[in-house]
């Protein structure tokens, strides 16, 4: 895999309910994103990453199940400007696998969220559409 040299700004976000561990739900951030911050504030977890490769796991994992489309059709969909997300299941992302979600509630103690900011949102989204 062949990272671009691309500004980005990438955010995670995920509530941390009153049944869960903390630790637990932030053992979840940093499996999927070994190379941002988290931080633990006000029943949530907050992650934040300035390098496009915070998101080489998930690019892995899509090009290995070939679920690309996927993941383009949500991040185009919810793109505005230089702005665009997508849902992660927390579970899923506990045990070290990546499950994109249509909703909410497809992630029964909340999904991640996950932002990504750019100038150059465009050829993010081309990255991770194509092998490289």
């Amino acid at each position: 895999m062949r990272l671009p040299n691309i500004n980005c700004k990438i955010d995670m976000f995920c509530p941390i309910n009153s049944s869960e561990d903390p630790e637990k739900v932030k053992q979840s951030v940093a499996n999927i994103f070994p190379y941002s911050i988290i931080k633990i504030e006000n029943f949530s977890i907050h992650a934040q990453s300035k390098e496009l490769r915070s998101l080489e796991k998930i690019y892995e994992i899509i090009h290995k199940n070939k679920s690309q489309k996927i993941y383009i059709r949500h991040l185009e969909n919810n793109l505005e400007n230089d702005f665009t997300w997508f849902l992660l299941n927390k579970q899923a992302a506990f045990v070290d696998n990546i499950a994109i979600c249509d909703e909410p509630e497809e992630s029964p103690l909340g999904p991640i969220k996950v932002t990504l900011t750019s100038s150059n949102i465009d050829a993010i989204i081309d990255w991770i559409d194509f092998a490289n």
